[in-house]
């Protein structure tokens, strides 16, 4: 058991697979829920400050760099978007629209986005943590309660 815990643990860490991914494969193989998420939450949060401290200025310096630049950039398109699309919505509620755009699980919208985004648009350390924090915590309720009927589902009809 060590050792899966071990697995949704680092699978947690990898862009956009994370939590959602990890906590799929936590009901698949039937972790008990509350360890499962608390070490899915814990490997989710690991890189944010590393994100929000470091991965806009390594993106920037590497833009123009032959064999990652494009990619660099991709990432760095990706965060300005997501960035001007959470700051057009929100407003001034800026800390709810990272909270759910983090929160939501659909591709692209996880922890490492969201805090790339928050960095770009120069939001609080502090206030960017917590909203991407409690948005991890509601993916991870949504994506446990949609791996469970989902696995429940296939049980009965191939069980």
């Amino acid at each position: 058991m060590l050792k899966n815990y071990i697995i949704i643990f680092l699978v947690s860490m990898v862009p956009l697979i994370e939590l959602r991914g990890a906590i799929v494969y936590a009901v698949g193989f039937h972790l008990p829920m509350v360890q499962s998420y608390i070490i899915c939450i814990l490997g989710n949060m690991i890189p944010v400050p590393f994100i929000f401290w470091f991965a806009r200025r390594v993106l920037e310096w590497g833009k123009d760099k032959k064999y990652i630049g494009k990619f660099f950039t991709l990432c760095l398109e990706k965060g300005h978007k997501g960035g001007e699309a959470l700051k057009q919505k929100a407003g001034k509620g800026l800390f709810w629209a990272l909270l759910f755009f983090v929160g939501i699980p659909l591709p692209g919208t996880g922890a490492w986005t969201g805090t790339l985004a928050a960095s770009i648009l120069d939001m609080d350390f502090k206030t960017s943590v917590v909203a991407v924090l409690l948005g991890v915590i509601l993916a991870g309720i949504i994506m446990g309660l949609v791996s469970s009927g989902l696995f429940s589902g296939l049980g009965v009809l191939f069980g």
